[in-house]
């Protein structure tokens, strides 16, 4: 406690004007660091909104990489596909058993297929594949960005005057853009036939049943929603994962550098998804 603005009464007890004074110094620390921690939050929303900016502009100007956009394409898209298959699967049987339990409750066995097929359409198709393809292939380029960063092969770039942005970041945007869409929809079809075998095969429901409801109530909008879903998820995923891997310079050199950079992405880019696939839910119902 500091004796040079502290008083004290007769009785040993400390002054009440000293000690409001000593909550408002408590308070204005507080204040302090909150308001430096919220700047902070800003100034690096910012820099990456910069980032995203510049990595849009060149996109659009000439000459286009396709060898390298073919080569991103394959990372997200082509390696993912396993993953994106199992998860799909097992997704679709979960949702087969338990909505098929809870519609028996009421009478409405008959709309398990449109259930799994609607619920995987719009929401946990393009959520799940993306959050599968963020700690497979976002994770992975973080770490292959950070390597090239601390290694200085960036600056290497720079110093032969080429834009590190045109090689490093747009390709990987570009090819995100592209394959999510294409994930989610392997994504979905897989869901839909894994909910079929549990369904069908194991619970016994009527197979005209299972997909006749289904075409009746799954309409064109459903696939739209779960699209631009999956496109924004494909440019959040590449954003995050480029910048903080771009940018592992600033979390620290080294190996310590880099795993934190690829653990700061794949949680950035989890959370993101979540929030902008409510904001987007709430949109386009």
């Amino acid at each position: 406690m500091n004796r040079k603005r502290m008083s004290w009464n007769k009785r040993g007890h400390a002054h009440p004007l000293a000690t409001e004074t000593t909550g408002a110094m408590v308070l204005e620390n507080f204040l302090r660091i909150l308001g430096s921690w919220a700047l902070s939050i800003v100034r690096s929303m910012g820099r990456m909104l910069l980032f995203l900016s510049s990595a849009v502009y060149f996109i659009f100007i000439p000459p286009f990489k396709f060898g390298l956009l073919l080569r991103r394409i394959r990372f997200f898209g082509a390696k993912s596909l396993t993953i994106i298959l199992l998860t799909g699967a097992f997704t679709g049987m979960v949702l087969a058993i338990q909505l098929y339990y809870t519609l028996r409750k009421f009478g409405s066995e008959a709309l398990l297929g449109p259930a799994i097929a609607l619920s995987l359409i719009r929401e946990l198709g393009p959520v799940l594949s993306a959050l599968m393809v963020t700690g497979r292939a976002g994770s992975a380029l973080t770490a292959e960005l950070g390597i090239m960063r601390i290694s200085e092969q960036v600056d290497a770039l720079v110093s032969m005057a080429l834009n590190p942005m045109r090689y490093l970041v747009v390709p990987n945007i570009v090819a995100a853009v592209i394959t999510f869409p294409l994930l989610a929809s392997i994504f979905d079809v897989i869901g839909i036939y894994g909910g079929y075998l549990v369904g069908v095969r194991l619970l016994g429901l009527s197979q005209a049943t299972y997909f006749s409801q289904m075409e009746s109530f799954v309409e064109m909008k459903d696939v739209s929603i779960g699209l631009y879903k999956s496109l924004s998820f494909g440019v959040i995923v590449a954003w995050v994962s480029c910048y903080k891997g771009y940018h592992t310079d600033i979390t620290g050199y080294g190996a310590e550098g880099v795993s934190s950079s690829t653990t700061s992405a794949v949680v950035t880019s989890s959370v993101l998804i979540l929030i902008w696939d409510y904001f987007l839910g709430s949109v386009l119902l």
